[in-house]
């Protein structure tokens, strides 16, 4: 192996667009770089960091995102694309490092700590998802994170919900929950889904266009 091939390699970031069903979406991607002599002492600080997204990370709707629980090694992500609040879906609170995160990259936190759906007796409140969804729905919010802690049942939950006032078919609800929840879908979160007719609190003004027309109407009147 010549001189030449054992220069240090370290990261540049370009941009790649993915389509899927919620839209377009630019998403970071990793490319490598030779390092020149005089730049190899420079401080690891220096380095563009990997970008690592959180588990189950996935578009939702033009700045709205879904994951399970991100940890450190994300953060350099979520900053990359701009999250300005989370949806945090869990009991559990965040660790001190990634609190203290989210406060210096002035991240608005809005925990909705629902039980998930459970048999016997555990269900998930309509309530709580209402109040989930009212947060989702204003792009005071946006760009938004959406996550409980695999990014499965209950942030599945609140995605579905929040497919319904976008006017999708139960089919293709149905279908994307079973994407994310794979063997792990549970049946009484797909009844929960069916069975939601919650309107979410909405601002004028402050409304997604992705919002079904018939609710931007309701809005309008109101």
């Amino acid at each position: 192996m010549g001189k030449k091939d054992k220069e240090k390699v370290s990261t540049s970031t370009t941009n790649t667009t993915t389509t899927h069903e919620g839209g377009s979406h630019v998403v970071p991607e990793i490319t490598p770089v030779a390092q020149s002599p005089k730049n190899r002492n420079s401080s690891s600080k220096d380095e563009t960091e990997l970008l690592i997204p959180p588990i189950n990370f996935s578009m939702v709707a033009d700045g709205v995102y879904r994951s399970g629980f991100p940890n450190k090694k994300n953060l350099p992500f979520l900053k990359k694309i701009g999250i300005a609040s989370v949806v945090l879906l869990c009991p559990e609170t965040y660790s001190d490092n990634i609190e203290e995160w989210m406060s210096e990259n002035n991240v608005q936190v809005f925990q909705v700590a629902l039980e998930g759906n459970k048999e016997p007796f555990v269900d998930i409140s309509e309530v709580d998802v209402s109040t989930a969804l009212s947060h989702i729905v204003n792009t005071a919010n946006h760009p938004i994170l959406i996550h409980c802690n695999k990014g499965k049942h209950r942030t599945g939950c609140v995605v579905g919900c929040l497919r319904k006032i976008q006017n999708w078919s139960l089919t293709a609800i149905f279908d994307e929950y079973k994407r994310f929840a794979g063997t792990k879908g549970r049946v009484l979160d797909l009844q929960f889904i069916e069975l939601f007719h919650s309107i979410p609190k909405m601002i004028k003004g402050q409304t997604p266009l992705w919002v079904a027309e018939h609710y931007l109407k309701l809005l309008a009147e109101s």
